[in-house]
């Protein structure tokens, strides 16, 4: 396995600092430093990966998992060929939209969802206005102004690969192709045949993204300001896989030194030894499932 990461530069206050869930070993105090580094923190976090994937590996809750609809990718396309420009761009990241139009009234209730493969299963579909108000976050300048929207469809990556899944097309003041928004709700997410580890903390925060060939995983994780960097080890098995984040401690760090409790959001890509497919990645602190996070916010199912 191969691990390489990039920092972002993202900052948090003592009390985000415990929301963030950091546990133990966040290298902000001395007791930490052995928990996080020591071979008896390696063995306890690696039994840990194990009773996770042997709770789920061949599960009701992994079959849960497997027949439900649970997006692992972004649920909303941007235009065709790009937004114009830097004022779009920030329009779209910030959610500032308009609407200048009408919206259909009609609400398609139900929709299939296709897997590659044919597989389909049917979920309660959102209505057009109700998509837009999920992307509609502020109507501050610069924005983008909705003139009305249409059915369609959409290409999304899930538990499961992609799928092809009901979606609302929307038209844009000055552009030819449309904004595309998911309209599938996304199955429940189903219990844990596992609990949390006791401290219920993890610095595993959510996913990222997977790479179009399943060889490699995303996800954002927590460390302290006078750590080196997060870690994420993997555990897989032929039904899922296993992600533990802990922090690397820094080896000329003085243990008695004072540290501010601050965290820093980072990057952390892993390798697979063979693609992701449909085996389930999971955080071993939590025992569940690892949450996406698109632009929207968490999946729902999550939230």
């Amino acid at each position: 396995m191969r691990v390489r990461s990039q920092r972002s530069a993202g900052l948090l206050a003592a009390a985000a600092l415990t929301a963030a869930a950091l546990g133990a070993g966040a290298g902000c105090g001395p007791q930490q430093a052995g928990d996080a580094s020591g071979d008896g923190g390696s063995r306890a976090r690696a039994d840990r990966a194990r009773q996770v994937a042997a709770a789920w590996d061949g599960s009701r809750a992994a079959a849960a998992w497997r027949a439900g609809y649970h997006p692992l990718g972004e649920v909303v396309r941007t235009p065709r060929g790009g937004l114009h420009g830097s004022a779009d761009e920030e329009a779209y990241r910030s959610g500032s939209f308009v609407l200048r139009g009408e919206l259909p009234e009609a609400e398609r209730t139900k929709g299939r969802v296709v897997r590659d493969g044919g597989r389909s299963l049917t979920r309660p579909l959102i209505s057009a206005h109700e998509a837009f108000e999920a992307l509609e976050r502020s109507t501050t300048e610069p924005h983008l102004t909705v003139t009305g929207a249409k059915p369609g469809e959409l290409s999304v990556a899930t538990g499961r690969g992609r799928a092809t899944v009901p979606a609302w097309l929307f038209t844009l003041k000055g552009y030819d192709a449309p904004l595309v928004r998911a309209a599938a709700v996304p199955s429940a997410l189903p219990p844990s045949p596992i609990g949390h580890t006791p401290s219920s903390r993890s610095s595993l925060e959510h996913l990222v993204r997977i790479s179009p060939d399943g060889r490699s995983v995303t996800v954002a994780a927590w460390h302290g300001v006078c750590d080196d960097g997060a870690r994420v080890e993997v555990r897989e098995s032929s039904g899922s896989v296993v992600l533990t984040a802990s922090v690397k401690e820094r080896e000329d760090r003085d243990p008695g030194a004072l540290c501010t409790k601050q965290a820093v959001r980072q990057q952390v890509t892993v390798t697979l030894r063979r693609p992701l497919g449909d085996r389930i990645l999971l955080d071993a602190d939590s025992g569940r499932p690892v949450p996406f996070r698109s632009r929207l916010g968490p999946t729902p199912s999550w939230s």
